[in-house]
C-alpha cells in the first residue's frame, strides 16, 4: 500500500504525466457527456444551414450538409477513443501472452519471433489497411486490422522484459519450489512485466488513434455516417478553403488524443524504467 502511494506520488508530480492525464481526461469526459453539452445529434442534416462558418449558434461551424461539427467532434470522440482504447487493450493482451510464451519456451521461441518480424516488416499502416479492406469498412474490422498491425511490437517489449526476468532468482527458487510453468509466467514472470507493457499499451493507444484517421481518410475506416474524427476529416477534405473548419477541429481533437497519451506514456516509462527513473 505505501509502495502504491508512493507511486501516485511520483505520478501527480511528474508534469508531462500530469498534463497527459488532464488532456485526456477532458477528451474522454468532454466524449461521455455530448449529449449535455450539445442538443444537436450528429447526423441530423440542415441544408439550408449548410457551410455555416463558426459563430454563438455553431461554436464549430456546419458541413455539408448542415450537420453541426461540433456534435460531430464530441459524438465522434466516443468511436475514436473506442477504437483507440479497444486496439490498445486487444494487442496488449495477445502481445503479453505471446511475448511471455515465448520466453518461457525456447523451443518455440523462434517461430513465434519469426511470424511477429514478417508482421513487422509490413508498416503498422499499410498492414492495417490491407486487413482493413479485407474484412471490410466497419468498426470491428478496423479494431481487428489495428490490433493485429500492433501486437508484434508489444511482443517484443513484453518478450525482451520476460527473458531478463525469468533468470531472477526469485524466479529460479520459485521454479525449484515445483511452481508449474502457467503460475510462474502468471503469478512471477508477467506481473513484473507491467511496467514496460503500461507503457507501450499508451503509445498503441495514441497509435490507434492516429491510424483510425489515416484509415477513415481513405475510406476504409468506419462507415459513415458514424461520426469518427477521421471521418468528419475525410468529409471535408473536398471543401478545405471555403469550409477549413470541418478539418481544423477534429484534426485539434485528434492531436490532443495523441499528445496526452504520449505525454502519458513518457511520465510512465520515467517511472517505471529503471534506467531513466526521474521525479520530473
Amino acid at each position: 500500500m505505501a509502495d502504491a502511494r508512493r507511486t501516485l506520488f511520483r505520478l501527480a508530480r511528474h508534469n508531462s504525466f500530469r498534463i497527459g492525464f488532464v488532456v485526456v481526461l477532458l477528451l474522454a469526459v468532454a466524449a461521455l457527456a455530448a449529449p449535455w453539452i450539445t442538443a444537436d445529434l450528429p447526423t441530423a442534416m440542415r441544408l439550408r444551414l449548410r457551410f455555416r462558418p463558426p459563430s454563438l449558434v455553431s461554436p464549430f461551424g456546419t458541413d455539408l450538409f448542415g450537420r453541426d461539427i461540433l456534435s460531430r467532434v464530441l459524438y465522434g470522440g466516443r468511436l475514436s477513443l473506442w477504437i483507440g482504447f479497444a486496439t490498445a487493450v486487444i494487442s496488449s493482451v495477445a502481445g503479453a501472452f505471446i511475448g511471455v510464451i515465448s520466453a518461457q519456451y525456447r523451443r518455440i521461441d523462434g517461430m513465434l519471433m519469426r511470424i511477429m518480424d514478417g508482421l513487422m516488416a509490413f508498416p503498422a499502416i499499410l498492414l492495417a489497411i490491407g486487413v482493413s479492406a479485407a474484412l471490410g469498412p466497419q468498426t470491428g474490422s478496423v479494431i481487428a486490422a489495428l490490433s493485429i498491425a500492433y501486437i508484434p511490437r508489444t511482443a517484443r517489449v513484453v518478450r525482451a522484459s520476460a527473458l531478463v526476468i525469468r533468470e531472477l532468482d526469485f524466479v529460479d527458487a520459485a521454479r525449484v519450489a515445483g511452481v508449474t510453468d502457467l503460475r510462474l509466467m502468471l503469478r512471477h514472470i508477467l506481473p513484473n512485466c507491467m511496467g514496460p507493457l503500461l507503457v507501450q499499451f499508451s503509445f498503441t493507444f495514441a497509435y490507434a488513434i492516429l491510424a483510425e484517421s489515416a484509415l477513415s481518410f481513405i475510406g476504409v475506416g468506419p462507415p459513415p455516417p458514424a461520426p469518427s474524427w477521421g471521418n468528419i476529416i475525410a468529409e471535408g477534405r473536398d471543401y478545405t478553403i471555403e469550409a477549413w473548419w470541418i478539418m481544423l477541429f477534429p484534426g485539434i481533437a485528434i492531436s490532443l488524443a495523441a499528445l496526452g497519451m504520449n505525454l502519458l506514456g513518457d511520465g510512465l516509462r520515467d517511472l517505471l524504467d529503471p534506467r531513466l527513473k526521474m521525479d520530473g
